[in-house]
């Protein structure tokens, strides 16, 4: 019996537009014919983050010693000398050229042709990038919901961000080409998908008319039809378009949870960081929402320990939290980047950014905590991620006991919660929209 071939393994780090562009990278290997690489798809976002990615790359190895291991994303694009010097590392990509299926079909070659010196290093100038493509996948292996890109790059200089420099300028996927992709994904099955960019709230300026993501997600709610559910991933709040916001009030099949790029809640630290919003304008754009809808939930990215950060600067990002209501927090001990501004500033000791790290993640403990038990009781419609699991609306994840297939939505009734999810069982009488 012929054993079935071996497929390219995509292991994904950091962010929910890498998940997506490592699927199109896994259909594009594939396409090409590879069966003996590893592809790891790197973060830059942190050093702890680049750390992480040469730990990975090490462990892969050893498990997977006659395999090649290709390293592309952020922190190849930034760093590719750190990837270059190690042996485990058969060939570094560049963020520009990964999606490109002429990479994977001419310059990744089969293991048995070799590369040249020259051509190990595959890394060009993002900057010079000026355009993305919609790349058409059919769904993504393992997941209930579909991510779609929309937007890549970022035109900000953020003083702790290396981002840009491993994503290039902001640029955007003409609507056309996302709503296509989307109604692709509703006929493969998919109920529910999450917009996805590094910039989300730039979308559509460098494109013809410039229309904002408000327009974008008005066309995809008129013209996917069958779209159960959309959620847009992180956003810079203060730059949220009038429609986006109306309709973040209005439409049922947006999901009321947002994930909010806030990094700080001190005036000072939100000017020396570059950031472009106020802790009055974060707290006032949550208050919006939610009076709007009750249940929008918020999660958030906040930086413990940024340069000059006193520890009144830090209360009161530490205040946010409760002022803002929020939910899911992503807490980041700062670390300087090499070539940022904040590199340069004066740095807060190590050991007191530990601890103000941890005070903001008990904090987000108990908020989320707080958040769990609010649910207890309630009845609410759940996607189905794998056999068990699934999320809320809101983006609550919940344990369940009962039949329910992956990707398909159920209701179900929250039972309890161990301060991380939710417990609940499915309602047999309910009708479950299936997955075709």
């Amino acid at each position: 019996m012929n054993e079935k071939p071996r497929l390219p393994d995509v292991i994904t780090l950091g962010c929910r537009l890498n998940t997506f562009e490592s699927e199109a990278m896994r259909q594009a290997a594939r396409a090409a014919g590879h069966d003996d690489l590893v592809i790891v798809n790197t973060c830059a976002v942190t050093g702890e983050a680049v750390r992480q990615a040469r730990q990975t790359i090490r462990r892969l190895k050893r498990e997977n010693p006659g395999r090649r291991i290709i390293v592309t994303g952020c922190a190849a694009q930034t760093e590719p000398e750190t990837f270059a010097a190690m042996a485990e590392v058969s060939q570094i990509i560049g963020n520009d050229v990964k999606l490109k299926p002429e990479t994977w079909a001419r310059t990744v070659k089969p293991a048995a042709f070799g590369l040249e010196a020259s051509e190990r290093v595959v890394v060009n100038d993002i900057m010079s990038v000026k355009e993305t493509a919609g790349h058409l996948i059919d769904g993504l292996e393992g997941r209930a919901r579909a991510f779609v890109q929309v937007q890549n790059g970022c035109d900000h200089r953020c003083t702790f961000c290396i981002i840009p420099f491993g994503r290039g300028n902001s640029r955007s996927v003409p609507m056309g080409e996302v709503v296509e992709q989307i109604n692709r994904l509703v006929a493969a099955g998919y109920l529910e998908a999450v917009l996805t960019g590094v910039d989300l709230t730039s979308y559509g300026a460098d494109l013809p008319g410039t229309p904002k993501l408000g327009q974008l997600v008005k066309a995809i709610l008129d013209h996917a039809p069958g779209l159960k559910r959309l959620r847009i991933s992180s956003i810079d709040s203060i730059e949220a378009d009038a429609l986006l916001v109306q309709l973040l009030k209005q439409e049922a099949r947006l999901m009321p949870h947002l994930h909010l790029s806030l990094q700080a809640g001190d005036n000072m630290i939100l000017k020396r960081m570059k950031r472009r919003h106020s802790r009055e304008d974060a707290i006032r754009f949550c208050a919006e929402l939610r009076a709007a809808r009750p249940d929008f939930v918020f999660g958030a990215d906040i930086i413990a320990g940024f340069p000059t950060e006193t520890e009144e600067m830090f209360e009161n990002s530490l205040r946010l939290v409760e002022e803002c209501g929020l939910t899911f927090l992503h807490v980041f001990p700062y670390s300087p980047r090499r070539g940022t501004p904040a590199a340069k500033m004066p740095q807060v000791d190590k050991a007191e950014i530990k601890a103000r790290a941890a005070r903001l993640r008990a904090a987000g403990a108990t908020a989320l905590s707080r958040h769990l038990a609010a649910h207890v009781g309630r009845e609410g419609a759940l996607l189905v991620e794998r056999a068990g699991i699934g999320r809320l609306d809101d983006f609550t994840p919940l344990r369940f006991h009962g039949a329910a297939e992956p990707g398909t939505l159920a209701r179900v009734v929250v039972t309890g919660h161990d301060g991380a999810m939710l417990s609940g069982t499915i309602v047999p009488e309910a009708s479950i929209v299936a997955a075709e």
